[in-house]
């Protein structure tokens, strides 16, 4: 591993014109250089994409053999250790301002009041900066950037543009809505109560300088958990475009129910560093371990579990802006819903949203 490392240093030490003529030859590169903060990213996105390393099939074989597990749990006992309050201000504002995060929206502005990195990413807004549209039926779980949003078409969704995933193997086996189904109904038709309905979805990009909690789109309830231990990828865009099914192959937590429109789904897709995705209304969900089977996953139905608090008959109720659970870092969401064909969306592919926002109209 050494030597391979080394070598790769070494093919980097190329002249900056060079350089940029190799990666604008290649289609999704990066043509020119990035801003300082976003360089760690670029860094690896660049490892992943250079033409003169190795085919494509190897570099992603090479990435996927990185220990990020592993290297997410000693990130995580890291976040937890206590920093002496002369070390906090330095440390984070390096983070700051590398990675553009806006303190002014903390509940806690002062930085000497976070004990350790853990409690700065997770760090409370102040109540009034993130308003919920009244106007719109779904909103912003997160604060994030859109990546990709649309129908479900042929149970295939796009993780980026181009690059797409199984939409069973994202969700896992689902028991079927009706009866009269037919064994050749697709897995995306089998997720619809009504014919007159369809499948959308949403995929939300959260930075590691966004806020890192996630809440509810809208009023509906949760019938049940299911999570897939799985990689630790990262699942910034510049490395989803070069692995397929990559949302499939990362650990993630399924929370799936109904809202007042059928089916509803929001995913927390875990990513490096992201190894602890936590659910504020479940405190049985470990995510991360040392051990898992892989291609495996594990159910918890909230209707039968009268111990989950706000459990009721039909699951767990949520609110529209309610808190939902919260990331150790940046990492992504994904919503998948049943709506009236003429549901619309209100996004740009690329934009910036924040929690709150509206999503799309009925």
């Amino acid at each position: 591993m050494f030597t391979l490392n080394l070598v790769i240093i070494i093919r980097l030490q190329v002249p900056r014109l060079a350089l940029r003529r190799r990666l604008s030859a290649l289609k999704g590169g990066v043509s020119r250089p990035a801003a300082w903060r976003h360089r760690p990213i670029s860094f690896l996105c660049y490892i992943l994409s250079v033409s003169t390393l190795r085919p494509l099939a190897c570099r992603v074989a090479l990435y996927r053999s990185f220990p990020t597990r592993l290297l997410s749990r000693a990130w995580g006992r890291l976040n937890g250790v206590e920093l002496p309050t002369w070390l906090r201000k330095p440390i984070y504002s390096l983070y700051i301002w590398t990675f553009g995060v806006n303190m002014q929206e903390a509940a806690v502005e002062d930085l000497h009041h976070y004990r350790n990195l853990g409690e700065f990413f997770r760090r409370r807004l102040k109540p009034a900066v993130r308003p919920l549209c009244a106007s719109s039926c779904l909103t912003s779980p997160a604060d994030g950037r859109i990546l990709h949003f649309g129908r479900v078409k042929n149970s295939e969704v796009e993780q980026v543009k181009g690059v797409t995933y199984s939409l069973e193997h994202f969700l896992g086996p689902q028991k079927r809505r009706c009866k009269d189904s037919s064994s050749s109904s697709s897995f995306r038709d089998d997720l619809l109560s009504s014919p007159d309905s369809d499948l959308f979805h949403v995929v939300i990009y959260l930075a590691p300088g966004d806020y890192h909690c996630f809440h509810s789109p809208t009023d509906w309830r949760v019938e049940l958990r299911r999570h897939f231990p799985g990689s630790l990828m990262s699942v910034n865009p510049g490395v989803a475009r070069w692995i397929k099914e990559l949302f499939c192959l990362n650990e993630r937590v399924v929370l799936t129910g109904q809202w007042q429109q059928g089916f509803f789904s929001l995913t927390a897709v875990g990513a490096t560093n992201v190894g602890s995705i936590r659910i504020y209304f479940d405190q049985e969900l470990q995510t991360n371990t040392p051990r898992y089977s892989k291609g495996s996953f594990h159910d918890h139905s909230y209707i039968a579990d009268q111990t989950v608090k706000f459990a009721g008959e039909g699951g767990v109720a949520l609110q529209k802006g309610e808190s939902v659970g919260e990331f150790n870092l940046g990492s992504t969401i994904v919503l998948l819903f049943e709506a009236p064909k003429d549901f619309s969306f209100n996004l740009q592919p690329g934009q910036r949203i924040r929690v709150g926002e509206g999503l799309g109209s009925l």
